[in-house]
């Protein structure tokens, strides 16, 4: 996928709106390969401003029950990716992409896990390579039972969530509508 520098998203997004040209012509004027890409940068500045066009500079954190909602919402509404970022103010709709990925292969359990390796303060490697395992670093057997129980209530619950909106869409989107608002909301701030 090819990323574009923040400003010349901003400078197609400006060239359209002063509404001159359109879509099509504007991504052949600019080697851009698909006028839809054009679209999704408009969507966004028309939703979030000129911050939606920006990636992120900080790694942000997205709790399991959120990525299972967004990945729920998506599957019952058919909603693209795009579409799907832009209803819980998501600037990266290629994150949701990553998300559905994990889930397929892993289930709920894949989403759990931070993208890359955690940092290492130098003080905690000098120590870690002094130490030899000990029991506490471990898993108990009752440990990993506990958290493989999470895990499936977890899946559970996206399950019934699921099955409840497959129900009665409506009934259930315009339930829960506030919730989603309030998601996007935290996550973002």
């Amino acid at each position: 996928m090819v990323k574009y520098a923040d400003d010349f998203k901003a400078m197609v997004v400006q060239e359209y709106l002063r509404g001159t040209i359109g879509y099509k012509v504007l991504a052949e004027k600019h080697g851009i390969k698909s006028k839809n890409q054009i679209v999704d940068w408009v969507n966004a500045y028309k939703k979030f401003g000129i911050e939606g066009l920006f990636r992120k500079r900080r790694h942000e954190v997205y709790s399991v029950q959120f990525k299972l909602d967004v990945l729920s919402f998506m599957k019952r509404t058919g909603a693209s990716h795009a579409e799907t970022a832009l209803h819980f103010g998501l600037t990266n709709p290629s994150m949701i992409g990553d998300w559905k990925k994990k889930f397929l292969e892993g289930g709920a359990e894949a989403l759990d896990y931070p993208k890359g390796r955690p940092v290492m303060s130098d003080k905690a490697k000098n120590v870690k390579k002094n130490q030899k395992p000990t029991q506490q670093d471990e898993m108990t057997c009752e440990q990993k039972l506990e958290q493989e129980n999470e895990l499936l209530r977890l899946e559970v619950e996206y399950l019934k969530k699921l099955r409840a909106f497959q129900m009665d869409p409506e009934g259930y989107l315009e339930k829960h509508k506030q919730r989603y608002h309030s998601n996007s909301k935290k996550n973002s701030d």
